[in-house]
This record gives structure tokens, C-alpha cells and sequence, in this order.
């Protein structure tokens, strides 16, 4: 096992302090607050603690409520609100500092036969021939601002490659969707509730930069600071999935306004079945970046 995915690995194996009490850790990945798609992850692993085996997350819709510190532990309350005879319900709350920082509601079922209809995968080109973000990085890394180094070179528990990768200092204004294919850098047990939380990790990797595509902001570098954070995160998960085998991650952005954006994505297999939805808005602020005493190339001008 690669290191890097096994410390994920073992990030989402939350510490039992009560029944219902679990406390996890956090990674600096780059950026100045703890990474959303990690409380995503780690709350649904909290919630699956709490649930028998047999049943496995159908969807879940979270809320941002403040910046995580990542030199805190994280605390997750889990409140087993429903178990009936098909579906279960629970609602996690993460805190810090004697505050919540993060709300999740996550939807359990067992599985059941019944009506099956998708939506049709882009045709777009397949993952081989394509180069990753740590090749792309590798050519501009002499570049890249000090503070944007460590988010866009480090090691990853996933490898990222992009069909039509963007030129980060001077991408051009260009249509609200993206497409890249994703896969765990090493293969992993055959456990469902493992792949259901980091396909909830991964899902909160490139979805809202899409709402910045038709605007010129590939990464924020330069010109205006401009401000991003997510406010809501939500995902259906409609089959079996495996992250360690290459997924095309499709999103697209149909709406940016009073300082929002809004991104939707979908999951797919190479063999074009669909896996999962994706929805999630944030706020998209242009700042002066003088005012606000934040440069545009500090990352916490992108956290998603």
C-alpha cells in the first residue's frame, strides 16, 4: 500500500470515545484550513460505525459552518435518528473548540432490486494516454508561487489526469465543465463502506473550480484575490463502486451569481456505468486583496 493512501486510510478510522462519540485527525494538504472532502469523509465514517453492515450510503448532504483547524482533533456526534425495516437516517455533527464546524445528514438502504435507468457518459478521451497533475506540475513547478507550492505538487492519495488540461496562469475564459479521470494510487480491499468514504473525499477535489472556468480563473493567480469556500456538499451514490479503478469525474457549472457558484458532477466507470451525483455551492468573492491583507496566490483564496 502506497503511504500516503494508507495514512488516509487510517485517518478515516475514527477513534470510539462514547457509543455515539468518535474522534478523527486532520492532514494539511496544502491549504489553511482542513480539507472539506476529509470532514465529508470522516463523518460518514462515523455514521457507518453506527449502522449494520448490510446497509450501505445511498446519498448525504452536508453544510460548512466554520474553518477546521487542523492542529485540533475533530469530534463527531452521531445521532441515530432512524432505522426502519429498508433505509436508516443519521445526522452527524463534527466540532471543534466547543463549536460545530461541519452538519451532515447521510441515508443508508439495503440493497433491493427495482427500476434502472442513466444518464449516458460524455464521450471523452479514456484515462491512458492522458498525464496526471504531478507530470503537468512537474513542467511549471519553478513557477509556482510559495504559497500555492505544497497544494498543487504534494503527493496525492489519488492520481488526477485531466482531459483538457488548463494553463493555471493564464487559462482564458472557457465553458463551465470539466472532465478528469480519477483513481486510488494502489488497489484496495473489497470493502464498500471504505470506497463509499473516499469516493466522498475525492468528490470534494475540482467541483467548484468549475464555476470559475468561463470567468479566467484557472487558479487564482494574480489580478484580483478572488475567495472560495464551500457551503454545502451533496452526494448520491447509486452503485457499487470501487475508487481503485479509474473513474471519470464530469462536472459542470450552470449557475454563478450573488457571490456564489454552484457545480453539479457525476461519477463514471470506463465502461460508461454511472456511479454517483454531485452538487455542492460556494461562495465565489472577488476581493481587493490589499484591503483583505490576503495575496491572490494564498490558498486560501481556493479551497476546493
Amino acid at each position: 500500500m502506497h503511504p500516503i493512501l494508507d495514512d488516509l486510510i487510517n485517518l478515516l478510522k475514527l477513534e470510539r470515545i462514547e457509543e455515539n462519540i468518535f474522534r478523527g485527525d486532520s492532514r494539511d494538504i496544502g491549504s489553511a484550513q482542513v480539507f472539506g472532502g476529509q470532514v465529508v469523509a470522516q463523518a460518514l465514517s462515523a455514521a457507518q460505525s453506527t449502522i449494520e453492515e448490510s446497509r450501505i450510503a445511498h446519498s448525504l448532504h452536508a453544510y460548512f459552518l466554520r474553518r477546521g483547524d487542523m492542529e485540533s482533533p475533530i469530534i463527531y456526534e452521531v445521532d441515530r435518528s432512524r432505522d426502519g425495516g429498508s433505509f436508516s437516517v443519521r445526522r452527524v455533527v463534527a466540532i471543534q473548540h466547543g463549536r460545530p464546524i461541519f452538519n451532515l445528514a447521510a441515508s443508508f438502504h439495503k440493497e433491493e432490486d427495482g427500476l434502472n435507468h442513466q444518464n449516458k457518459m460524455p464521450d471523452v478521451e479514456g484515462p491512458n494516454k492522458l498525464k496526471n497533475m504531478s507530470e503537468l506540475m512537474s513542467v511549471i513547478k519553478d513557477k509556482i508561487p510559495k504559497n500555492w507550492k505544497k497544494f498543487l505538487t504534494s503527493e496525492r492519495p489519488f492520481e488526477f489526469r485531466p482531459v483538457r488540461p488548463v494553463d493555471i496562469f493564464n487559462p482564458g475564459k472557457l465553458p463551465p465543465v470539466n472532465h478528469v479521470w480519477i483513481r486510488a494510487v494502489n488497489e484496495l480491499p473489497n470493502d464498500d463502506h471504505l470506497h463509499q468514504c473516499l469516493l466522498a473525499y475525492v468528490s470534494d477535489f475540482q467541483l467548484l473550480g468549475t464555476s470559475l472556468r468561463p470567468h479566467g480563473f484557472g487558479v487564482p493567480f494574480g489580478g484580483n484575490g478572488i475567495q472560495i469556500a464551500s457551503l454545502d456538499h451533496a452526494l448520491w451514490i447509486h452503485r457499487h463502486c470501487r475508487v481503485d479503478e479509474w473513474l471519470l469525474y464530469s462536472s459542470e457549472s450552470p449557475n454563478a451569481s450573488n457571490a456564489r457558484g454552484f457545480a453539479r458532477g457525476q461519477f463514471f466507470k470506463q465502461d460508461g456505468t454511472l456511479i454517483a451525483s454531485v452538487a455542492q455551492e460556494g461562495m465565489i468573492r472577488l476581493r481587493n486583496s490589499e484591503r483583505e491583507n490576503v495575496p491572490p496566490t494564498d490558498p486560501r483564496l481556493h479551497l476546493s
